[in-house]
């Protein structure tokens, strides 16, 4: 895992959080925001939305709020989502077509570069605009175009020999989709993605609601 940001993690993903709802106030016509707006679009207290600001520096001014597209702009300079940045996805199945087929690459800059697959019956198809690659082409056509970040959308069983790959490929952050803990260099960056662990979370928090009483529906007699 790469050295810790000087930055609280938990701030920076808030961050994520602000610039997509600016983005949305920005296409809703809005002006200006004060920080009482953002806890009501966001959810994040008035005071934590200045404090994770405030690691950056000066922003807005007291009393009249922020200009929400010079707000965006800056936030989007931070997160360095400000520059267009190739991204590299492996495993063409449902979950990779599915990402491939996100409206929201563009609003954040990102550009799927290449597809890859090791399936022979999925190479050389074509989703989207893109053509299926096999695997190994990966190191070659990733040093080519320069990807630094890598979407691992295969199963468990093959995604630790995906993620060597994409380090070998000069990969430097991976967002991993497979339900597995993966073993990278020090200086790599991964996001784990278990949207099934968060299902179980949620299985966990509707059944046991706030003030420890039972869950609405039980099986005992």
């Amino acid at each position: 895992m790469a050295a810790e940001s000087p930055v609280p993690l938990p701030a920076l993903e808030r961050l994520s959080t602000y610039i997509r709802c600016l983005m949305q106030l920005e296409r809703d016509g809005v002006a200006s925001v004060s920080s009482q707006d953002m806890e009501k679009h966001t959810g994040v207290s008035a005071a934590q939305f200045r404090k994770d600001l405030s690691y950056f520096g000066e922003f807005g001014k007291r009393g009249i709020g922020y200009r929400v597209v010079d707000l965006k702009e800056r936030i989007a300079s931070l997160l360095e989502i400000d520059r267009e940045q190739s991204v590299v996805i492996v495993g063409a199945g449902h979950l990779g077509s599915a990402l491939i087929a996100y409206p929201g690459w563009r609003s954040y800059r990102f550009k799927i570069a290449a597809v890859f697959d090791r399936e022979p019956a999925v190479i050389g198809k074509r989703i989207r605009q893109y053509t299926v690659q096999d695997i190994t082409e990966l190191e070659d056509q990733t040093a080519r175009l320069g990807a630094r970040i890598g979407i691992i959308a295969v199963p468990a069983w093959e995604a630790q020999g995906v993620a060597d790959r994409l380090v070998a490929a000069g990969i430097v952050g991976i967002v991993n989709f497979a339900p597995m803990k993966l073993q990278t260099p020090e200086h790599v960056v991964v996001r784990e993605v278990c949207f099934i662990c968060e299902l179980a979370m949620l299985s966990y928090l509707v059944n046991h609601p706030a003030g420890g009483s039972e869950p609405a529906h039980s099986d005992d007699p």
